[in-house]
Parts: C-alpha cells; sequence; structure tokens
C-alpha cells in the first residue's frame, strides 16, 4: 500500500509539473547566472491583449512549453483591470524593463536573452502551434 501510494505521488507531481515564472527580474538574472541559461521575458497585457491572451493560451499553459526547461521565465505584466493591479514596486521594474526592452510599446513582445542581458532574439503573437513556438526561440539560441 505504501509502494502504491508513493508512486500514486510521484507521477501526480511528475505530470503536474509546470513552468516557473519568476516574479523578480533581478532573481531571474541571478538564476540565469548561476545555472548558465538564457532569459526568457515576455511582455503581456494580460487582462486586455488578445494576442496575449491567446499566446499565454496556446503556447505558454501548453504542455509542450510546460515540459521546456531551458530557460529561466520572466513575465512582465501591465494589466489594466483595477482587480489585476500588480504592486508599486513590480509595476516599476516591469517600466523599468519595458524602457530599456520594449520601447515602442508592443504587446505581445517576447525576447530571449543571454545570461548578461544581451537580446538573442525577439518575436510577437504568431498563430503557430506551440512546438513550432517554441521551435522559433531556440532558434534564436543559434
Amino acid at each position: 500500500m505504501k509502494k502504491l501510494l508513493f508512486y500514486s505521488l510521484f507521477f501526480t507531481s511528475l505530470f503536474s509539473y509546470s513552468q516557473d515564472w519568476k516574479s523578480n527580474f533581478e532573481e531571474a538574472k541571478v538564476q540565469a547566472e548561476k545555472e548558465n541559461k538564457n532569459i526568457f521575458l515576455v511582455f503581456s497585457g494580460s487582462d486586455w491583449c488578445a494576442p496575449c491572451i491567446k499566446l499565454d493560451k496556446n503556447v505558454w499553459q501548453s504542455e509542450a512549453f510546460k515540459n521546456e526547461t531551458n530557460w529561466i521565465l520572466y513575465k512582465a505584466d501591465f494589466p489594466k483591470k483595477k482587480e489585476h493591479q500588480l504592486s508599486d514596486e513590480l509595476v516599476a521594474s516591469n517600466k523599468k524593463l519595458a524602457d530599456k526592452y520594449n520601447k515602442t510599446g508592443i504587446f505581445p513582445l517576447v525576447l530571449l536573452l543571454n545570461k548578461s542581458g544581451k537580446v538573442l532574439g525577439m518575436s510577437s503573437y504568431k498563430k503557430i502551434s506551440a512546438e513550432d513556438y517554441i521551435k522559433m526561440i531556440k532558434d534564436f539560441e543559434k
């Protein structure tokens, strides 16, 4: 019985694995340096930008993306609805990132940065499968 319980919990945790989106960009940079990984930076308007919502639903929430572990993830969100507002500290941090990486205000904007913050590639919403979107991002690393 104990073995059955162990295996049930093990496989449940294995299949419920999801991406670890960082809530602090400075911490994401530290982790990227420590793990020698690139930073996956997304500028999103999570509650007003239709392409952002589609990208989240079709790609970020896909099993293919959830199983992707090559990057340190950070979403710079810019919600408009009052009930979705972020802390003042997070708003300031995301604005600082936008001033550096998204001066034109494109939403969604997806960037792959090296651990030093250099842009390796960028994209926006594309009506393609999650697998093709992941492949496109991986091509930035070449």
